[in-house]
């Protein structure tokens, strides 16, 4: 039998989709940088490298399945293996969907979760959903259940997609650790970026991205989740400033901020500062419906000290905090620790944080926020769609227009969804608008 060769070379997150293995893997970036392609060929590659092995690529149409993903399998992928004789398609029948058969014994079937009956009527051991933010949480959850054909040594959920807002099914899949976000960027694609330069057709293609405004510009152009135009922090990428979690060096300085709530949520962020002065955001308590006194509790038994009453690293230099004073004595009773009231100017607070935001000629910025900070995920905002920690609410926080003013003059932030917001722009203009603070235990 003659080789065939493939010719592929994945950077960046398609690079990370070939190494990893967990259950449930998303590509998430701009438009063009190659997410498609790469989940496209290591579904391929698979199946070529492998005997018997069953795969399925699917959209949320056939329609648009036919139209885009098989002409990119077929033109981009799996050209040489077609030409050499080792896939061919079938055109499917009454009984059987349509597919590409590899001269090993695998196949990959093909068709649109519009028509899903006779897709999901066997296994597989790898399924890939293209454009994956039309497909439903039912559609993708019936997916897996089909995942259990067994010959590859671990069996996935292969997801592609632009990014939509902050608050779509599968943003908050990937915030609650249920798959895997891999960020793509216009260089892992190499008809863009070649040899640290970008080609003629890659600056062609970025020209035409730049010229999109609003969410479209930053959803297509730089990969954000984002809900509307305006964005107040344009600076944020989720890719350098929310990072995993690390063991946090008790020699570094221990913050506190506090935004009150009950219906709205109640924020208590547990931020640490290194000796270079960056920020990070470590533990988040971001709920609703509780009461000052249980929060306190919740705070002391899960943040302050372990059961045995030792302290969980060091106590916060300062706790700043929203000004109501009723909800401010009852922290400070329950706590056994004093609190100082926050710089609510917003103005200056929002420059000091986006100032923090920019990456540094250090290559790094000044604040981060650890991506499983979050302590406990509130049930009831979830299903409201609402956003359940900080890093939920920065892509949906945006400016809010005075109505009629010339050119749509920006204000202030929209007060909704801003309780994180607040927060953490309590945190930078305590160290950035004002000189080193104290705290005085009760």
């Amino acid at each position: 039998m003659s080789e065939t060769v493939v010719r592929y070379e994945p950077r960046g997150a398609a690079l990370e989709a070939f190494r990893c293995k967990d259950p449930e893997i998303l590509l998430s970036g701009a438009a063009g940088t190659g997410k498609s392609v790469g989940a496209l060929m290591k579904v391929h590659l698979a199946c070529m490298s492998t005997p018997k092995v069953r795969a399925l690529i699917v959209r949320k149409t056939h329609s648009s399945l036919t139209a885009s993903t098989l002409v990119t399998f077929r033109e981009k992928v799996a050209a040489e293996a077609i030409a050499a004789g080792a896939v061919s398609f079938y055109g499917g029948s009454a009984q059987e969907p349509a597919s590409f058969r590899y001269s090993n014994g695998s196949v990959i079937v093909v068709g649109g979760l519009d028509r899903a009956s006779r897709l999901l009527s066997t296994e597989y051991d790898l399924c890939f959903v293209d454009e994956a933010i039309e497909a439903t949480p039912e559609d993708l959850d019936t997916l897996v259940t089909r995942l259990r054909n067994g010959r590859l040594s671990y069996q996935q959920l292969i997801m592609a997609t632009n990014p939509g807002p902050p608050t779509h099914h599968l943003k908050r899949r990937a915030d609650a650790g249920r798959c895997v976000m891999l960020y793509s960027r216009h260089e892992d694609n190499p008809r863009l970026y070649q040899g640290g330069e970008w080609t003629e057709y890659g600056q062609a293609y970025l020209a035409r991205l730049d010229s999109l405004t609003g969410a479209r510009y930053e959803r297509m152009r730089w990969g954000k989740w984002v809900a509307a135009e305006g964005l107040v922090y344009a600076e944020w990428d989720e890719s350098v400033h929310l990072i995993d979690t690390f063991t946090v060096p008790n020699s570094w300085t221990r913050w506190a901020t506090v935004d009150f709530g009950y219906r709205n949520p109640f924020v208590w962020q547990d931020w640490r500062e290194d000796p270079d002065g960056r920020l990070y955001l470590v533990n988040e308590l971001y709920s609703t419906k509780r009461l000052v006194e249980d929060h306190a509790k919740h705070i002391k038994e899960h943040l302050l000290t372990y059961p045995s009453g030792q302290d969980r690293g060091p106590r916060p230099r300062a706790i700043f905090a929203d000004h109501d004073a009723e909800d401010r004595a009852t922290l400070e009773r329950h706590l056994g620790m004093s609190t100082q009231p926050a710089t609510k100017t917003v103005s200056d607070g929002i420059q000091a944080v986006q100032s923090r935001l920019k990456v540094q000629p250090d290559g790094k910025p000044r604040l981060f926020i650890v991506r499983d900070a979050l302590v406990e995920r509130d049930a009831s905002l979830e299903t409201a769609s609402l956003p359940t920690c900080t890093a939920e609410e920065i892509t949906g926080y945006v400016w809010a227009i005075k109505p009629g003013a010339a050119g749509g003059l920006k204000e202030a932030p929209v007060k909704e969804n801003d309780h994180g917001m607040d927060c953490m722009r309590y945190m930078a203009a305590a160290r950035d608008l004002k000189g080193r603070t104290r705290v005085r235990w009760l």
